[in-house]
């Protein structure tokens, strides 16, 4: 599996993570060319000790999650998405595409083809995300406090115990 990391700075309104970076897992979530189901990739996530599942789309608004990771696979059609705030890297998030989000990196949706279908979850014991924005200087000194205390996956959501996410992430 092709895997892509960025690790984005605190641009002053987003606080992004000081030590972990985006991961982008490259199909994982396709199988002979097509996406799998949302029910089977909650099934993984949920196999792999990532919790609090749901099916949605990203926020039009540049937001982020002071007080979890978060996960999510495409299972639609492809989406840009802006990371790190307003001058991070716009990128294509594809169809069977995974993004592994370190608390307080910041996403939202800038356009998408098709069907918009993204599945989401949060590591065990961080199901109750916050959503914070980009826009509320309050929000971003609390962030910068919080991020610190979110703990370690125990897990990689697509993979398990021997997963990328703990290379990348230690």
């Amino acid at each position: 599996m092709e895997i892509d990391q960025f690790k984005l700075d605190d641009d002053g309104k987003v606080p992004n993570h000081s030590k972990f970076p985006l991961l982008i897992y490259h199909g994982p979530f396709l199988q002979s060319g097509s996406v799998l189901s949302s029910s089977k990739v909650i099934d993984t996530f949920t196999a792999n000790g990532w919790r609090g599942t749901w099916e949605n789309g990203i926020f039009p608004y540049h937001h982020y999650h002071a007080r979890s990771h978060e996960v999510l696979a495409n299972v639609g059609g492809p989406v840009e998405v802006q990371f790190g705030g307003s001058s991070g890297p716009v990128l294509t998030f594809h169809p069977g595409a995974v993004v592994i989000i370190p608390a307080g990196v910041g996403h939202c949706r800038i356009s998408n083809d098709g069907a918009l279908a993204i599945v989401g979850a949060y590591p065990a014991g961080q199901e109750n995300c916050d959503i914070k924005s980009a826009d509320n200087p309050a929000h971003y000194e609390l962030a910068k406090q919080e991020i610190l205390q979110v703990a370690l996956p125990d897990q990689d959501p697509v993979t398990g115990k021997k997963g990328p996410l703990l290379d990348h992430w230690i």
